[in-house]
């Protein structure tokens, strides 16, 4: 039997580079996990019922008959609401 003798030495790889692959491999892991919860989640509110589909059919009708009528400023409230929670939110995260 022949004993290949082919294999390199590794001697050369510096400990900057072996901390940099251990750095890349368990963010890699947390991402993985991450990924993972965010599966969980949504999984567990597809499960729940978000959305009433009787209070839907009601619009859907009102919408069809033209008796659904849009409030303006319920509108405009609740955008500004939305867009003054997402700028504290990225604040936050900053």
């Amino acid at each position: 039997m022949k004993i290949d003798n082919s294999i390199k030495s590794v001697s050369n790889v510096s400990t900057n580079d072996v901390k940099k692959r251990s750095e890349a491999s368990s963010s890699s892991s947390a991402k993985s996990e991450d990924a993972n919860k965010a599966v969980h989640i949504s999984s567990q509110m597809a499960s729940e019922s978000v959305v009433d589909m009787s209070r839907v059919q009601e619009i859907k009708q009102a919408i069809s008959e033209g008796a659904f009528k849009v409030n303006a400023e319920v509108v405009a409230d609740r955008l500004l609401d939305t867009a003054k929670e997402l700028i504290q939110s990225k604040k936050e995260n900053s």
